[in-house]
């Protein structure tokens, strides 16, 4: 499965249980670490907990290895680390404090050169 197919079922995977304000950004010149970050809203902890689950039980379903799962305990913020994917799930309180698109939507600015 390429790295924009597993994006697309991770996005169809949260509209199905009513993400709220899903964003996807293409991150690959930005970092080394992924090339696609997928944001999300839920309507509680629970909601962010199930959306993040339903994304990992979708792209398990498919063959997709997890990498890691972080934040299911508090439920505030979820991530669902798929390698070239990283998924956030997030309550809107958190998710506008961290303002996680715009910083990773941001160009990119390279370190001055050293003499």
């Amino acid at each position: 499965m390429t790295d924009e197919q597993l994006k697309q079922l991770v996005i169809e995977a949260l509209e199905d249980l009513k993400g709220k304000d899903i964003v996807a950004l293409n991150v690959s010149k930005l970092t080394n670490v992924a090339d696609h970050m997928v944001f999300c809203s839920g309507t509680s902890n629970r909601h962010v907990k199930s959306l993040a689950d339903n994304a990992a039980l979708q792209a398990k379903k498919r063959g997709v290895k997890i990498l890691g799962i972080e934040g299911e305990i508090e439920g505030e913020w979820v991530l669902v680390d798929f390698g070239d994917v990283i998924v956030h799930v997030m309550l809107p309180e958190t998710r506008a404090f961290y303002d996680l698109e715009r910083m990773w939507s941001l160009p990119a600015v390279s370190a001055p050169s050293q003499p």
